[in-house]
Parts: structure tokens; C-alpha cells; sequence
């Protein structure tokens, strides 16, 4: 099981190519017989067409899915009729000819509604966190979760490119009680013995600084 492309990555320079994608059941829609569905994953949407007079084994399989469904299929990327493409999406140009289709895990109706494209929610909090795993999955949430790690990975190159090192401070000295609580961490490798991190982080600074770490 593995895909050839994602579904933010396909073009018109894809046309005619056979390409396998896998992802979550954005949205399907039944025009007259033909299934649309709008596959997606981290890296965006692609429009999948299922169509009886193509494959109507494969059809009939498509009939059953709902939102959130994950699926693979495998297709031919063909253009989009003229006046149908859709320039709110990367992939908007093309749709993919579905032959084969693949169910990977069935989904109940979710609590939440993940294909909402606004950056706000109509669900109070405790709802939101005790069906987490579902909230991050929405696009707007998942658009922040990458901007921060993309902003991270530019500081720390920065800080690279100038010479900096990180070090991870606990690993320096050992703990030293002192008038506040440590706090105690499970070690997973050494089953019923804690890690306790130690305390006055500016020591650490000095004792790197005199040990000729510079930056």
C-alpha cells in the first residue's frame, strides 16, 4: 500500500498519468449517478470521480462512503471540464478517473465538523478536547500546527547559521534539592527509576559558557 502522489501535488502536467492517493473522505457529492469526492490529507484536497460506466463494481463500493472514511484509490488524472475547475485549491485544475478503490477504515458520523474551512468552531471546548484526535484534524488548525513548525525550523536555522549550538540542560548535572519541589519524570529505559530536573537554569548557561561552548 503506497501512494505516488499526495493530494496537494497533482497538476495538468499529471494528465494521463495512473497515480494511487490515499487520504480522509472530505466531501462526496452524487450528480445523477456520478460520485464526486474530495480526498484530502496534510497537503490539501484532490477531486476524485467515481462513474458507473467506467467501473460499476467500483461505483457501487463508492456509493457506501461517508465523510471521514479513509480510502485509497488508484486512477488516471485527467483535465477538469472547462468552466469546472476551482481556483480556491492547488490541485483545482484536475480530477482523477477512479478504477480501483480501496476502503481502509469505515467512520461513524463525527462529532465535529472537520471540513469546515473557517478559523472558528461552533463546538464549545470540552467537546473540541474530548474529541481532540478529530479537532486537529481540521484544516485551519492543521494550517497553524505547520506555520509554527515552519517558523521553528527557520529560528533554529538561523541560530545554526550563527554559530549556535542547542544543548539539552538536564543532561549536564545531577539534581540538587533544593527549596522548591523537583519535578519527576518516569524514565521509560529504566523501569521504577525518575529523572528529576534540576533546578537554576542560568548555572547551566555559565557552565557552558566557561566550558567554550560560546553560543
Amino acid at each position: 500500500m503506497k501512494r505516488t502522489h499526495n493530494c496537494g501535488e497533482l497538476r495538468k502536467g499529471d494528465v494521463g498519468k495512473t497515480v494511487t492517493l490515499c487520504g480522509w473522505v472530505d466531501r462526496r457529492r452524487d450528480l445523477g449517478g456520478v460520485i464526486f469526492v474530495d480526498l484530502r490529507d496534510k497537503y490539501g484536497k484532490t477531486q476524485i470521480v467515481f462513474n458507473p460506466e467506467w467501473n460499476a463494481e467500483v461505483h457501487k463500493l463508492a456509493d457506501t462512503l461517508r465523510n471521514e472514511f479513509v480510502i485509497q484509490v488508484t486512477g488516471e488524472v485527467q483535465n477538469r471540464p472547462a468552466g469546472m475547475e476551482n481556483e480556491k485549491i492547488s490541485t483545482g485544475d484536475i480530477d482523477v478517473k477512479i478504477n480501483e478503490l480501496v476502503i481502509l477504515n469505515k467512520a461513524e458520523t463525527p462529532p465535529l465538523e472537520i471540513n469546515n474551512a473557517k478559523e472558528e468552531s461552533k463546538e464549545n471546548d470540552d467537546l473540541r478536547l474530548r474529541y481532540r484526535y478529530l479537532d486537529l484534524r481540521r484544516p485551519w488548525i492543521q494550517k497553524n500546527l505547520m506555520l509554527k513548525s515552519r517558523f521553528l525550523g527557520e529560528a533554529h536555522a538561523f541560530f545554526r547559521k550563527n554559530g549556535f549550538e542547542e544543548i539539552e540542560t538536564p543532561v549536564l548535572c545531577k539534581s540538587t534539592p533544593e527549596g522548591a519541589r523537583d519535578y519527576i519524570v518516569p524514565s521509560r529505559v529504566n523501569p521504577g527509576k525518575f529523572y528529576a530536573l534540576p533546578q537554576s537554569p542560568q548555572q547551566y548557561k555559565q557552565l557552558l559558557m566557561i566550558a567554550g561552548m560560546d553560543r
